[in-house]
């Protein structure tokens, strides 16, 4: 099965980096700092930021579409994120150490399936997911706390 896990596109945050704080607050960011390895996904870089290094954090419309499925909510962008993140068949270690709320959508943004999973057994659920022609792209979450994470296409 051959899929593209993609991050966010890095240009809509980049005039946010280096900010100061009031001027991040009246845009409804805050910057955090890294305490911990793995608690902070960043999600243009699908790479966690290590301790010490600075995020955003701010609110995002992930799945901007025009159906009820319509979607936004908190994400992290680490500020020394580079570029969007593109991995060819294979899962991000990002994604592969959480769990997972998986959602599979047709091209109007109508969701077909959903599921949770850990992320280890993501890749077998990307390929029965995409076995299905309805199936257009997934939108994965983490389950806990539930912030979106990255997109999965068809490769």
């Amino acid at each position: 099965m051959d899929y593209i896990v993609s991050g966010l596109p890095i240009e809509p945050f980049q005039s946010l980096f280096g900010l100061d704080d009031e001027a991040l607050r009246e845009r409804g960011a805050v910057r955090q700092v890294a305490e911990a390895s793995h608690g902070y996904p960043c999600r243009v870089s699908l790479q966690d930021a290590e301790p010490g290094e600075t995020l955003l954090l701010l609110h995002w419309r992930h799945h901007d579409v025009d159906t009820p499925y319509r979607a936004s909510g908190p994400i992290y962008v680490r500020e020394a994120a580079q570029a969007m993140a593109r991995v060819r068949n294979s899962v991000p270690p990002q994604q592969q150490r959480r769990l997972l709320s998986v959602r599979a959508y047709d091209r109007e943004g109508w969701m077909q399936q959903a599921e949770v999973v850990d992320g280890a057994a993501l890749e077998p659920l990307i390929e029965r997911y995409f076995d299905d022609t309805r199936i257009d792209y997934l939108h994965v979450h983490n389950a806990r706390p539930g912030c979106y994470a990255c997109r999965i296409d068809r490769g």
